[in-house]
């Protein structure tokens, strides 16, 4: 946890330093699970750009934003979370996130923006959930720190007006119900997808997550 607001600014900065990615640039594409691949126009994620994940609460939009470190976790990509309170280490494993390739700052308080913005300097994909709806000026410039270092940049939030500016993906989790057998089990969800290169609006159902703790197609 981060103490006063420099320090939290200092310590992201010295994370990124420390965990400066390996792959190249020049590879505009980073790796997402099966499952989520027909909800993004490249079947992955796109460098430069933001994705916005919103969700009422209960509904799984958390679960669906780790998810898409998973893949990129597991293929060697350094991945960090933001803002994420409890993001339930064990859940997250399951879900097929190397955890030593995140970096987590649960809580950073009113240096959210900043400690997103020194970490987009040295990983590949970023995951904040902001605490309250983001002002126009502070999205605006994470937006452009994203495209100038080729990083992504995956915004969870539970209004999709929470996020004031224009991203490559919407991701929308626009139901959920849990399915139980004794006990829950999964949670099957309805997740509808627009964006860039995207001429309709894609739905896909998903478990999130499955009995296994999986992110996986429901059918």
């Amino acid at each position: 946890m981060f103490a006063s607001s420099p320090e939290r600014t200092a310590q992201a900065a010295e994370l990124a330093t420390a965990i400066r990615p390996t792959a190249q640039a020049a590879a505009r594409l980073v790796p997402v699970a099966e499952p989520l691949r027909a909800l993004l126009a490249d079947g992955a994620l796109r460098r430069g750009t933001a994705v916005v994940v919103a969700g009422a609460a209960g509904l799984g939009a958390t679960t669906l934003a780790l998810s898409l470190l998973a893949e990129a976790s597991a293929s060697g990509h350094w991945c960090a979370a933001v803002g994420l309170d409890d993001p339930g280490i064990a859940a997250m494993a399951e879900l097929g996130v190397d955890l030593a390739r995140c970096v987590f700052v649960p809580r950073p308080r009113g240096a959210w923006a900043a400690a997103t913005a020194e970490l987009v300097d040295g990983v590949d994909v970023v995951l904040v959930r902001p605490p309250a709806r983001v002002a126009h000026t502070a999205a605006r410039r994470l937006a452009g720190r994203v495209r100038d270092r080729a990083t992504v940049l995956v915004v969870l939030v539970e209004h999709r007006e929470d996020w004031p500016v224009p991203v490559a993906l919407d991701v929308e989790v626009v139901a959920s119900a849990w399915h139980a057998d004794g006990r829950l089990v999964a949670r099957r969800a309805e997740v509808r997808a627009t964006g860039r290169g995207i001429t309709r609006p894609r739905r896909v159902a998903l478990w999130l997550p499955d009995a296994g703790g999986a992110v996986a197609e429901a059918g």
